[in-house]
């Protein structure tokens, strides 16, 4: 084929080329210009509304670009260590989590398998959710003196915190997800004579899924708001004994840095949550 010929098919194939990029671009485009573009446009509304509001003299709260300033090697270096106490945001977050994960980790499994009790056993419902309903209603820092008596340490005092304020909607959203097994399910497992492991297995556990990571989303939630306020009075390295270090050393920046970095950890164990309770319940059907 002469280079004519070639240079001819090329500029023909030129306008077919096109659509077809646009094909796969436009979706794209679309979807980060509806998923991106809001939540952007409105983080920079806001930060500028707070810059005006905080930026002129004498205001009491740290406008951004003071945040910016006096805390910024928070941010761009969350991982530096001088010290046992002289470390970054970074490490802080991440024995917050540890605790966060062990306390969260010993609700979602004792949720789970108490909710499904009181869902299968009327008596149990009743003998155990007023108990329950009670108990829940109490403030997680009212638990830590409690906990602390018992523990007479601080990092087991501070995971039972975690332990006893996420529990409730674990037991309580299993609970209901399992009274609202359809009788089909439960005729079905009985005529292939499923014994209890087998039904709480295959039966009870996909069918209550939407209703069991509802609980684990909201437990979760609680469980990174129970760490930062009991970090606060137990000390240590945690994120909420920053916050209240840097208050008593009237470092305000510091405070709103470790705030973002509070509601920014806070919204990713949400979503990482959420995605794995999809995943399980794919193909269940919704709460």
């Amino acid at each position: 084929m002469s280079i004519t010929a070639l240079k001819k098919d090329a500029a023909d194939a030129g306008p077919a080329a096109a659509p077809r990029l646009m094909e796969r671009v436009g979706p794209l485009a679309r979807a980060i210009a509806t998923n991106v573009l809001p939540p952007l446009i409105t983080i920079l509304a806001l930060g500028l509304i707070w810059q005006i509001l905080c930026g002129k003299p004498g205001a009491t709260l740290p406008a951004p670009s003071v945040v910016w300033r006096e805390a910024s090697d928070l941010i761009l270096q969350p991982f530096f260590k001088f010290g046992p106490q002289d470390v970054g945001l970074g490490w802080r977050v991440m024995v917050s989590l540890e605790r966060v994960m062990i306390g969260f980790g010993l609700a979602a499994v004792a949720g789970v398998m108490v909710g499904a009790l009181i869902g299968q056993s009327v008596w149990a419902m009743r003998g155990l959710d007023p108990v329950f309903q009670v108990l829940r209603t109490v403030p997680p820092l009212a638990w830590l003196p409690i906990s602390l008596a018992a523990f007479r340490d601080s990092n087991p005092s501070a995971i039972f915190v975690i332990f006893i304020t996420s529990i409730w909607p674990i037991i309580i959203n299993t609970a209901v997800g399992i009274r609202n097994i359809p009788m089909d399910y439960r005729n079905v497992a009985a005529v292939l004579r499923l014994n209890a492991f087998e039904f709480f297995v295959r039966i009870m556990i996909p069918s209550a899924a939407p209703y069991i990571f509802t609980g684990l989303r909201i437990g979760i939630g609680l469980a990174w708001l129970a760490i930062v306020a009991a970090e606060m009075l137990t000390g240590g390295v945690g994120i909420g004994f920053f916050i209240w270090d840097a208050w008593n050393s009237s470092r305000l920046p510091d405070i709103v840095v470790a705030l973002f970095y509070i509601g920014l950890i806070g919204f990713v164990l949400d979503k990482i949550v959420g995605a794995l309770g999809s995943l399980a319940t794919r193909g269940t059907a919704a709460a």
